[in-house]
């Protein structure tokens, strides 16, 4: 197991990413506690959640976008009850 100080870990990211890739422990200690690196493995959703939200946001910023240029109308809380 190694510890490394975080200003250590931002001196040295890809050192430290490669020894938890090749399955070493590396524990990372700050003010804020000590945290320890783990890889993501493919049954982490992170990455998928990610992507969906992201999609999400674009949408929703397109729709706001073409609201202020009024090309669109902001449905009513009645409308969209009724949509439901």
């Amino acid at each position: 197991m190694t510890i490394v100080s975080a200003r250590d870990f931002r001196a040295n990211q890809g050192k430290y990413f490669s020894m938890v890739n090749s399955g070493e422990h590396v524990i990372l200690k700050s003010r804020e506690g000590s945290f320890r690196l783990v890889p993501v493995t493919p049954s982490d959703s992170v990455s998928e959640n990610t992507q969906s939200i992201a999609e999400d946001l674009r949408g929703a910023l397109r729709e706001l976008k073409e609201v202020i240029a009024g090309k669109k109308q902001l449905n009513t809380l009645d409308k969209l009850i009724n949509e439901l």
